[in-house]
């Protein structure tokens, strides 16, 4: 028996539509006079449903995919339980911050859903085992969730200074970017990219770069977590390893792009312009985020980005909604996991257009406060743009959760 991929993918489109009616209550509230519900609250609940309730359980799910493809002796019972436990908590997590903050129900949920994803790690690495070795995917699934599983060390530092109520402001910062990083650039990113190289049916022996990139981007990913933290001013032996690591990950990146689109240039002509050109949003906006990490090693950027919160709003965006959000997207269709309909291709295009959009504001919003400039009715354009979001997704979601009597994939 295997898992119910596409009923639990039409949960995640869902569930991306429940985080942008978060993000456009937000930006109402900054926009408009809107005077019920915390606007910290909210925030709260829109990041750690984003993080669980869509991308979690959307990479958990299409690992589970992967896993159950490629070998005959599994057992899907116990990924159920998972992805199940993992919704639950997600869903009280969603309620509970809106509600109280960080109280009592939601620090406890956050900590069961750090749990969950050991449990799902200790299996899933296990049943890593079953499957052929020379599977390009396997080594950067098992990072993505070493990595995970090390992000929640920065949540336990943060609930400990808590408890004992003594809040270093540094520390405290220090703290969040770590989880940060290590959700964004390790969990997220190397589950995105197994199952991209299982997309592509790549194997190590078919080119030696192939584990060498593996290779570069996970020792890397450790050092470069001090990217988050120059504004620390750190030793400059450290800075010296940051910037390193920083450079190691443009080039492996760039490096691997040059060896990928020849030869799998063909193969991706098989899917549809809309698909295509959704894998190439997040392809360029993968690329954009490695050289702003290098941008930011120069001292001068770094104080400016980091001392504005429209810069670092719009890193955040660009990682989660460019790369990764539409990189699932295209993954789920281009696999016909649900089949794509012309409906749910409109849906996509204005999803991805909002996407761009909103990129596009926020960094003419973070460029403009470097000058203190104030950008006209800036507020009431991301408003407008969250809107789009919303009804791109919205569109997407209702169409490919309606049944139909014949949808073949397009």
């Amino acid at each position: 028996m295997k898992l119910n991929i596409k009923f639990w993918l039409k949960l995640s489109l869902l569930n991306l539509c429940i985080v942008a009616t978060l993000g456009l209550l937000m930006r109402y509230k900054i926009g408009f006079e809107f005077p019920y519900l915390d606007q910290k609250h909210l925030q709260h609940s829109h990041s750690h449903f984003a993080f669980s309730g869509w991308v979690s359980h959307t990479l958990m799910t299409l690992m589970v995919y992967y896993l159950q493809n490629k070998t005959v002796d599994f057992q899907v019972e116990k990924y159920r339980k998972i992805i199940i436990a993992n919704l639950i908590i997600s869903y009280i997590m969603l309620i509970s911050f809106i509600i109280e903050g960080y109280g009592l129900i939601s620090i406890i949920a956050s900590t069961a859903s750090i749990l969950i994803s050991y449990v799902f790690g200790y299996y899933y690495i296990k049943d890593l085992r079953k499957i052929d070795s020379d599977l390009l995917s396997i080594n950067w699934f098992k990072a993505a969730i070493v990595f995970n599983i090390i992000s929640s060390f920065g949540t336990f530092y943060l609930a400990y200074m808590m408890a004992i109520k003594d809040i270093v402001q540094d520390y405290y910062l220090s703290s969040i970017y770590y989880f940060l990083h290590f959700q964004y650039n390790g969990w997220f990113f190397f589950g995105c990219m197994g199952l991209i190289f299982g997309f592509l049916n790549l194997k190590k022996s078919e080119h030696s770069f192939y584990e060498t990139s593996y290779k570069l981007f996970a020792f890397s990913c450790i050092p470069a977590y001090f990217l988050s933290t120059l504004w620390l001013h750190l030793p400059v032996l450290l800075y010296v390893i940051t910037v390193i690591a920083a450079i190691i990950q443009v080039f492996a990146w760039f490096k691997l792009l040059s060896i990928l689109i020849p030869a799998k240039k063909e193969f991706l002509k098989n899917f549809s312009p809309l698909l295509r050109y959704i894998l190439l949003i997040a392809t360029v906006a993968l690329s954009i985020k490695l050289l702003l990490q290098l941008g930011s090693t120069v001292p001068v950027i770094s104080d400016l980005a980091f001392g504005f919160r429209p810069i670092v709003i719009a890193y955040l965006h660009l990682v989660l909604l460019a790369v990764i959000s539409l990189f699932l997207l295209f993954y789920i269709y281009a696999n016909h996991l649900i089949f794509i309909s012309k409906r749910i291709k409109i849906g996509l295009l204005v999803f991805s257009i909002g996407v761009l959009l909103n990129e596009l504001v926020l960094a003419v919003q973070g460029v403009a406060s470097f000058s203190y400039t104030i950008i006209p009715y800036v507020n009431e354009l991301l408003f407008a743009v969250a809107i789009i979001l919303l009804f791109g997704i919205g569109f997407t979601a209702y169409f490919s959760v309606k049944k139909v009597k014949n949808n073949p994939p397009l």
